[in-house]
């Protein structure tokens, strides 16, 4: 027979985690709508810049340092995780990602060097034999676009002086409350410019093309890093609230079970009483 107190005080510690989960649950919640709307607040600006670069793009004789492919000796590759755990398998998802991605770089001739952006990003690379320049823990929440441009100003300084011959971008995008993918994209070189809006005659650009190109360069990769990690920050709050949602409903689901065992328990005790006044009075009697 299970021990009543024992149980009475299992059905407490339960019912005391199941509060937390959906503390963690609400606040998830309200970050992941804030974050939702940073991001699409940069959306225009992003989209101008991106149309002014594509637009000089188009000339074939356009050429410039930032879009020059090259061997790929050294590539920077900018990884952006969580600060906190308790997120389902967010962070492992994107971790083994770029994991891949680097292996992938040293297997074919070239080495991998990381610039870490989130608490678990850092850890994971600084325990291991990854060349780790920098690393930015407990950024992502608070981030202004201005900070985004600081990271991607000192990168941009690195790829002009030839430290890196590519810079590369691994992240977690939203998809759904529900869904959030590990994505990889090439920042540097620029290639693959096409917009897909209303095409309109060639501009002319002073004092050249190419010296409009390079100065929208910092903030073309400040828009990148920007959405990339607000985009990110929102995947980990979706991906904590689907995760505390399962616990509670798991803590509930525990509770259920518990009660029903605390009451069987009690009939047992409640029966056994019984029997024993009925046993006594009969003795009693005779």
């Amino acid at each position: 027979m299970a021990n009543m107190k024992d149980v009475k005080r299992r059905i407490k510690s339960v019912e005391s985690t199941m509060q937390i989960t959906k503390a963690m649950q609400l606040v998830a919640s309200s970050k992941m709508r804030k974050a939702k709307e940073r991001a699409e607040a940069v959306h225009p600006f992003f989209e101008g810049v991106f149309q002014v670069m594509a637009d000089i793009s188009r000339d074939h004789e356009f050429t410039s340092v930032f879009t020059k492919k090259k061997f790929k000796n050294s590539v920077l590759l900018i990884v952006i995780a969580g600060d906190r755990g308790l997120a389902g398998g967010f962070n492992s998802n994107v971790l083994k990602l770029a994991k891949r991605k680097a292996d992938e770089i040293a297997e074919s001739g070239g080495e991998a060097v990381i610039m870490a952006i989130g608490k678990k990003a850092v850890e994971y690379f600084e325990k291991r034999e990854y060349k780790l320049i920098e690393g930015f823990p407990q950024i992502a929440e608070g981030i202004e676009l201005v900070d985004a441009m600081m990271i991607a100003n000192k990168v941009i300084d690195r790829f002009k002086i030839g430290d890196f011959d590519a810079v590369e971008l691994v992240y977690t995008t939203f998809v759904s409350v529900m869904t959030q993918e590990p994505q990889h994209l090439r920042i540097l070189p620029v290639e693959n410019l096409e917009y897909l809006g209303k095409k309109h005659p060639m501009t002319i650009y002073d004092p050249s093309p190419e010296a409009v190109f390079d100065s929208l360069i910092p903030e073309y990769m400040g828009g990148m890093l920007y959405s990339a990690i607000v985009d990110s920050f929102a995947s980990e709050q979706a991906a904590r609230r689907t995760a505390m949602e399962s616990a509670s409903d798991n803590a509930s689901e525990m509770i259920e079970k518990l009660s029903l065992l605390y009451n069987r328990a009690r009939q047992a005790q409640i029966t056994q009483e019984i029997t024993e006044i009925s046993s006594a009075s009969l003795n009693d009697n005779s």
